[in-house]
């Protein structure tokens, strides 16, 4: 299984994301956090393949925690998923470490397809 730990602050969309999530085979919701210092307490608790960040958080941003994943725990995926999809905001994400960078809005299924993919790469890994 593919471990994903999602940091949303929106309630609703952490549920809807959850529930996606859960669709895609191979791939298993570990946890969520709304604020960047649960986020990165909760990430390091966890320790999952993946974690699917927003960039505006209840407390901080989703480029903090990005950074401090970035150097605490580098084998972890980092893929942003946020409406800010503005060029600068994606420039800014590679820069900073992140595996991908998908829009909430328009790139649903291509968030779908990367995790499957992945799910799939770390189930034959296993083998």
């Amino acid at each position: 299984m593919y471990r994903v730990f999602l940091v949303e602050d929106s309630q609703i969309v952490r549920e809807r994301t959850t529930a996606f999530l859960q669709t895609i085979e191979g791939v298993d919701p570990v946890g969520s956090a709304a604020t960047a210092r649960d986020a990165e307490q909760a990430i390091l608790a966890t320790r999952p393949d993946a974690v699917l960040l927003d960039i505006k958080l209840a407390q901080g941003s989703g480029f903090d925690v990005l950074r401090s994943l970035r150097a605490s725990a580098p084998q972890i995926d980092v893929y942003m998923f946020s409406n800010f999809a503005a060029p600068a905001y994606r420039q800014r994400a590679a820069t900073l470490g992140a595996r991908g960078f998908f829009d909430k809005t328009t790139e649903i299924d291509t968030l779908r397809r990367t995790m499957a993919e992945r799910a799939a790469q770390s189930t034959q890994s296993l083998q």
